[in-house]
């Protein structure tokens, strides 16, 4: 992803929402791109189809806290936007959460972030609403940590490589990263597909990117600490991969490296299915 243009963030009420804002406006100074402010919650009475039934006190409570929550997610944007121009706040999704994938199929990257199951806004998301928006739109998703404080993106990072389509389309949206990094460290659990590929290789130093390279070992979920593990090592900002999964009987099964990643990543993660 040469050209960086239109970014979709999604807001909620949660409390990492404001960080998620900041660095998406951020995002669209560096790369000189614009953002879309998608709010995208479960309405109470997707919450509670009961209330439909319920008595007029039982809806007008509901929609109450549908606006309190919106509300909420606007006040956050308005904060953290900082009244940027490259920022502008979009209407609530009709389809609410089961629209998100389909709305970001016209974007060129969309900022997100990991689940906080201790925040109370987790509960206005279907738990499976990350996994789904990356494997639905397949489109490139920078996801910020549920912990920790998010100074800067891209100074550091690491590509957990794999001959695999996912993977290249991951590193392929990371290129506007790699080209301002200061350090870029390749990562590879694959004994068949070592790091030192001069396929590889070829292709970072066509788009100027000096990068070093390292094997590391495990089965796949093992893969997925290794590859943090080494975020750790080098004091990455940025890590970016694959990401591997299928829906079966309308539950998301992720593979055991993004798995990991997904629950225990502690630096934002660029990820591509």
């Amino acid at each position: 992803m040469q050209n960086m243009k239109s970014i979709l963030l999604h807001v909620d009420s949660s409390a990492k929402a404001g960080e998620r804002i900041g660095v998406a406006r951020h995002l669209a100074e560096k790369f000189d791109a614009s953002v879309i402010a998608q709010p995208c919650m479960l309405s109470a009475v997707m919450l509670y189809p009961y209330a439909l039934g319920g008595a007029t006190a039982v809806l007008k409570h509901a929609h109450e806290s549908d606006d309190d929550c919106l509300r909420k997610a606007r006040r956050l944007f308005d904060e953290f936007g900082q009244n940027s121009a490259r920022m502008r706040w979009a209407k609530p999704l009709p389809e609410g959460p089961w629209g998100f994938a389909r709305r970001a199929l016209y974007a060129d990257l969309l900022v997100m972030g990991q689940r906080e199951e201790d925040d109370p806004a987790a509960g206005l998301l279907p738990s499976d609403f990350l996994p789904s928006v990356l494997v639905e739109s397949g489109r490139p998703a920078l996801i910020l940590p549920r912990v920790g404080r998010v100074d800067s993106v891209g100074d550091s990072v690491v590509v957990a490589w794999k001959e695999t389509p996912q993977a290249s389309r991951a590193l392929a949206a990371s290129l506007p990263w790699l080209q301002h990094a200061k350090h870029v460290l390749v990562v590879s659990g694959s004994a068949s597909e070592p790091t030192r590929n001069p396929f590889l290789a070829g292709y970072l130093q066509a788009h100027g990117i000096k990068a070093n390279y390292r094997d590391i070992q495990g089965g796949d979920g093992e893969v997925g600490e290794s590859i943090l593990s080494s975020c750790a090592d080098v004091g990455a900002d940025l890590l970016v991969m694959g990401c591997y999964g299928h829906s079966r009987s309308r539950e998301w099964i992720m593979g055991g490296a993004t798995r990991s990643v997904l629950n225990a990543m502690t630096l934002p993660v660029l990820m591509a299915h």
